[in-house]
């Protein structure tokens, strides 16, 4: 591989729930298996509405129950980050057709984050907002199911000898 970590960025609409849950979970598993010099990650969201907010409390809550940490600051999606990033993972279809809209965006660095879940998860992450505790929960779900697979396709030649 590369001289450089691949760079991987969540993205969903404010940047406060299901992107920086991603982001503090995949950031949680490079450290405690060490892949840093395999893996980089951010979260940033394809809306300016809450710009530089911490995560939303309710996803905090939820993260923290489960041993996650989520210490990002809300930010938009910007079009360096479509140089910058190797792969741009969108929550859910909304998202993921906001990114492709930019100039810079291309197929396939720009990919659905439920390509990393087998059946029967939902194609789609949900945003858990608008609803109650098992919306934030339910979404903790399917990234902890994901975030493993993300590391093992991402990371497979970090065993393989030389």
């Amino acid at each position: 591989m590369a001289d450089r970590p691949q760079r991987i960025l969540f993205v969903c609409l404010g940047n406060i729930c299901r992107s920086p849950a991603a982001e503090g979970i995949l950031r949680t598993l490079i450290a405690q298996r060490g892949l840093q010099a395999c893996l980089e990650v951010d979260s940033a969201g394809t809306s300016s509405y809450h710009i530089g907010e911490p995560p939303d409390r309710r996803m905090v809550a939820a993260a923290a129950h489960r041993g996650w940490q989520l210490t990002s600051r809300a930010r938009m999606v910007h079009p360096r980050d479509f140089r910058d990033f190797d792969l741009l993972l969108a929550m859910d279809e909304k998202n993921l057709n906001a990114l492709l809209s930019y100039p810079e965006a291309t197929a396939d660095r720009v990919q659905l984050l439920s390509q990393y879940l087998p059946p029967p998860w939902p194609r789609e992450v949900p945003d858990p907002y608008f609803g109650g505790d098992a919306g934030f929960t339910f979404v903790l779900d399917m990234l902890e199911a994901a975030c493993p697979q993300i590391i093992a396709a991402m990371c497979a030649s970090e065993d393989a000898p030389e």
